[in-house]
């Protein structure tokens, strides 16, 4: 079946102020839709037509020359937001609990010592991409990747990623991605995160 923007799990204006509503509904309708159209085409004909995007990333290797490229990019920003507004709640924010807590304080020494460091790949992006949280060889990772580049092309299970392409903050947040990163904690959905971490163990 072709892909599909999934739809938002709350209101567009449900994360604000951290999120206005014009960017929610330009963000999940325009572009979103627009990677969604892109890596349909991109598969339009071959094997992999149907196929879940997780593992057409995971090998994309096999995919026609010509398409590997399109289908990294829209392919990758498919699976990138779709993971993206799960990610988030209007009742988000706080810290994690539980196994994830002891996970992040393991990897990182402490929770704020791990939002630090998530927040420096942000800010450090340099361009358009994303700063993430992922599972690496049962480890937890901090790492960033450019354009629409998905950690699974790395052999990573992605458990939480922010979008610091400017699309996703400028109209509130202009050029302070600084600002709009450490804004952002305030809706992150953690029983998610939580979630995602206890099924890719």
């Amino acid at each position: 079946m072709a892909y599909e923007v999934p739809p938002l799990p709350y209101d567009y204006n449900a994360l604000e102020p951290t999120i206005d509503e014009q960017t929610m509904q330009l963000h999940h309708d325009k572009h979103h839709q627009a990677y969604v159209d892109k890596a349909n085409a991109a598969l339009k004909g071959t094997e992999f037509e149907g196929k879940p995007v997780e593992e057409v990333l995971a090998n994309l290797s096999s995919l026609p020359a010509d398409q590997q490229g399109p289908f990294r990019n829209n392919g990758g920003g498919h699976a990138n937001h779709t993971l993206f507004w799960e990610s988030m709640s209007p009742d988000g924010g706080g810290e994690p609990s539980g196994e994830l807590a002891d996970a992040i304080t393991s990897a990182f020494g402490s929770f704020d010592a791990f939002k630090e460091q998530f927040e420096a790949n942000g800010v450090g992006q340099f361009g358009s991409g994303w700063t993430w949280l992922v599972l690496d060889g049962g480890e937890l990772k901090l790492t960033k990747t450019p354009n629409q580049d998905s950690p699974i092309l790395e052999g990573q299970t992605p458990l939480l990623g922010n979008d610091v392409w400017e699309h996703a903050y400028y109209l509130k947040y202009q050029n302070k991605r600084p600002d709009y990163l450490k804004a952002w904690w305030n809706v992150v959905n953690w029983d998610k995160v939580a979630e995602r971490y206890s099924a890719a163990r």
